[in-house]
C-alpha cells in the first residue's frame, strides 16, 4: 500500500503531465501564460514569507542577483529534490552576491514546515492567490509552474528557465549566472 503523500504526489504528476499535454498556446508563451520580457525590469512584488520581516519585495533584493524560482507544492517529490539542490548549492550563491527565492501557492504555515524539514536556509514566499506567478507567466489552475529567473542586481530580469529538470536545475542555474556574471564584468 502506497502512503497518502505519493499517492497525491502521483496524483498531482498525472494531472500536471494531462493539462501539459492538452495545452495549445503558442510558441512565445509558456505553459502558465506570456513571460516577462529578458533585459527589461522584472515585475516588481511583494509576498509573506516565513523568514525574516514576513513580507519580502523584489526591491529589498537591490544590488544582488536573484534567483526566483517558482514550483507547485511543498513536500511534492520534484520541488524537494529542486530545493535540495539549491540548499546544497547555497554557498556558491552566496559567493556570487544572489539570493535565491522560491515561490508557489502553498502558505506561510507550510513554507515554514517545509524548511524545517528540509532544512532550507533561503526564503519562501507564499503567492496563495496566484498574482506574481501570472505576472512572470507561471501559474496555471491553482499551482504555479515550474519556472525560473535570474534578476540581475539593478532588477533587470537576464535569463529564463522553463523546462526545468529538478535533478540538475541548480547547476544549470548557477553555470548560466557565472556567464551572465563575467558578461556584466
Amino acid at each position: 500500500m502506497i502512503s497518502r503523500r505519493t499517492f497525491i504526489s502521483i496524483l498531482f504528476a498525472t494531472c500536471l503531465s494531462l493539462i501539459s499535454w492538452l495545452n495549445f498556446t503558442p510558441t512565445a508563451h509558456a505553459l502558465g501564460g506570456k513571460l516577462p520580457t529578458i533585459n527589461q525590469p522584472a515585475p516588481e512584488f511583494t509576498l509573506p514569507t516565513n523568514t525574516g520581516e514576513g513580507k519580502i519585495s523584489l526591491s529589498d533584493l537591490r544590488g544582488k542577483w536573484v534567483v526566483l524560482y517558482f514550483y507547485p507544492k511543498d513536500f511534492t517529490s520534484g520541488c524537494t529534490i529542486e530545493a535540495r539542490r539549491f540548499q546544497q548549492d547555497l554557498p556558491k550563491y552566496i559567493e556570487k552576491n544572489a539570493e535565491i527565492i522560491g515561490v508557489s501557492a502553498d502558505d506561510i504555515d507550510s513554507h515554514a514546515e517545509f524548511c524545517d524539514s528540509e532544512g532550507l536556509k533561503f526564503p519562501l514566499l507564499a503567492d496563495t492567490n496566484g498574482a506574481v506567478s501570472k505576472t512572470y507567466g507561471s501559474w496555471i489552475g491553482y499551482v504555479s509552474m515550474r519556472h525560473s529567473f535570474i534578476i540581475d542586481p539593478q532588477g533587470v530580469l537576464r535569463d529564463t528557465f522553463v523546462k526545468v529538470n529538478p535533478n540538475i536545475h541548480s547547476a544549470e542555474v548557477l553555470a548560466r549566472l557565472e556567464k551572465l556574471q563575467s558578461a556584466a564584468s
